[in-house]
Order: C-alpha cells, then structure tokens, then sequence
C-alpha cells in the first residue's frame, strides 16, 4: 500500500501553531480562505455535530418558554373526545379522559428543561467546588474530599435518589433539581480532581505561584481556564442525567403527578394501560421527545470533544480535503490513509 507523505505531514502541519507567514507559492496552494497567520473563530460553532445539537436544544427551550401560551387546550381539561388518535383537532390524540396529549407535551417541556438544566448547574459547581480544592491543596483537604466524592460514587444514584424524594413531604421540580444535584456531583468532581492534579505542576502555574499569586487567583485565572472544555462536557452530560431521573421518578409515580412532564404523560399511559389499548399516540410522542433532547445532548458532547481533542478538531476542519485526498475521516479514531488512486488498479 502507497501512503502519500503529504498527506501526513499536512496533518501535522494543521496541529501545529504557525510559525511564520506562508509564502505566496504555498498560501495558493492552499486555497483560498486558508491563510495560516490568522487564527480560526468560532470553531466550536463550525461543528456540525454541535451546531445540529444546539438546534434541537435550543427548539426545546423555546418550547419551555412559549409553551403555556401556544398549547391548544388545557392539558387538565376533559373532554368527549376519548381515546382519539391524532386528528387535526387534536394533533397527538386524546387520553382516556379526553385530554389533549399535545397540550401535555407542550405545557411539560418547560419541567423537563427547567429540572434538567438547574441539577446540572447545581451539580457541576458542587463538582467544580470539591474537585479543584482537592486537585489543587492536596494532602489530607484532599483525602477527606475524595473519600467523600468516592461514598457517592459507590451509593447507586437512582435508588438513592428515590428514596430521599420520597421521604419529602412534597416533591416538586425544585426539589427534584436540588436531590440529583446533591446525589450526582461526584464523577464530575473525580474528573476534576485527576485535571488539577496534573495541571499544578505546571510551568505557567508554578511561574504565578513564585510571582506571589493568590491561590484564588491562581485557580481562577490559571487553572480554571484549562478545565473549561471538561467543565462543559461534565455538565452536559449532568443534565441529561437530571432529565432521565426527573422521567424516571415522574413515571414511577414519585413526585407530584399534577406538574406535566415528560414523564407524567408516560404515568398516566402506562396506568391506564394505553399499550394494551392500542394508544400509542398517548406514549409515542414523549418517547420522541425524550430521544431526540438525549440525542442534542450528546451531540453537543460529541461537539465538545472534538474541540478539546486537537486530532479530532484537525480532522473535523478539513473533512472534505481529507476525502479528496483518500483519507476517510471516523468520529473518534484516526483517520485512515486509503492506497492511491493510481496503485488501486
């Protein structure tokens, strides 16, 4: 198999700062928009993977703003029309109490989104919190913090989860929020730990400690900055915990079942045995929300991840090039080099 060099040294061109300006001879050859001495803007925003992601996010979040003002009909409402599939009057059927199931959707985004996004803020500063502090201090600060981030880790979070909410007098979206918060920190806060730990030692960071920097500059301005991109990806991947708990909870019948959501039009479907009923407008519909919010999530997590990885980031940007020069670029693995065209034959 023939591996053309150039190809190579391309790619590690690309992962390379630039040095110096290109000449003239080579800036041609590179075509046109692909001048090196200027840096790239917006690279997290060029991903496609990103982008789709934060389409689809950013869809629901309109919905949990607008919902209760767009929504045909009160989701509590009965009515005659019992048991209807999808008609133009009621665009996701009807329940067996005649109530609109696009109405629920609509009015329950806003508990998914609301819960999903305040456990994962709640739960990625206590993370940050307790895994920089132990990171960056060390010694015993730092063994009572990972004994404690390792008890959660090895408590099961659902069950745990379960049973504080249901020992509360009244469970609402809030206190859902707080419970996943308090119970899902401590992967997060490992991770951190593990980062601080090699980022201390570092050239940049012991040059601000000798300059008399205080510690909570140092973390701050030093540390801080070189975790946002775990940061980010830790959170994300929180809130779509948060929201499979809140489902989960909601469809077992844990919480208060007279805030919609997601998973209290699941409840009701599987209570009134809509399956069995042939009903599948009843359950369909949030099994599709629930899929394509966990599916933006991740491809903002994906996004993410080939913005930190500098191989992947190389490879994404220059994805049609790569093809025409018979590489074919994977998500995740190295690109393969292809034999040549002209040794195929």
């Amino acid at each position: 198999m023939t591996i053309d060099t150039s190809i190579v040294e391309e790619g590690q061109e690309l992962a390379k700062p630039s040095q110096a300006p290109m000449t003239g001879a080579v800036a041609a050859s590179r075509g046109p928009g692909r001048k090196r001495g200027k840096p790239r803007k917006f690279l997290f925003l060029r991903n496609s993977k990103a982008i789709a992601g934060m389409v689809i996010l950013a869809f629901f979040f309109l919905i949990a703003i607008i919902g209760p003002w767009i929504a045909p009909y009160d989701p509590s409402a009965r009515s005659d029309d019992i048991l209807q599939p999808p008609s133009w009057e009621h665009w996701f059927g009807t329940t067996h109490l005649g109530q609109d199931v696009f109405s629920q959707i609509v009015v329950g985004t806003r508990g998914v989104i609301v819960v999903g996004f305040v456990a994962g803020i709640l739960a990625t500063a206590i993370g940050v919190i307790i895994g920089v502090t132990a990171g960056y201090v060390g010694g015993l600060g730092d063994e009572s913090l990972s004994v404690l981030a390792n008890v959660f880790l090895v408590i099961p979070q659902l069950p745990l989860i379960i049973i504080i909410a249901g020992q509360l007098p009244s469970v609402g979206g809030v206190t859902v929020a707080v419970v996943i918060a308090i119970t899902g920190w401590a992967w997060g806060a490992r991770v951190l730990r593990a980062q601080t730990l090699s980022l201390r030692k570092r050239d940049f960071v012991e040059a601000a400690r000798a300059n008399g920097e205080r510690t909570w500059r140092i973390i701050t301005a030093e540390i801080l900055p070189n975790l946002t991109a775990i940061i980010a990806s830790g959170f994300v991947g929180t809130v779509a915990f948060a929201v499979l708990s809140l489902i989960t909870l909601s469809f077992i019948g844990i919480g208060n079942t007279g805030e919609w959501n997601w998973g209290t039009v699941l409840y009701q479907a599987q209570s009134q045995l809509a399956l069995q009923r042939g009903a599948w407008w009843w359950f369909v519909p949030a099994g599709l929300c629930i899929a394509l919010l966990g599916m933006s999530l991740t491809l903002i997590n994906f996004g993410i991840d080939e913005f930190v990885n500098p191989r992947l980031r190389s490879t994404g940007l220059n994805a049609k090039s790569l093809r025409k020069r018979g590489i074919r670029p994977r998500i995740g693995f190295t690109p393969v080099v292809r034999e040549a065209e002209e040794n195929r034959a």
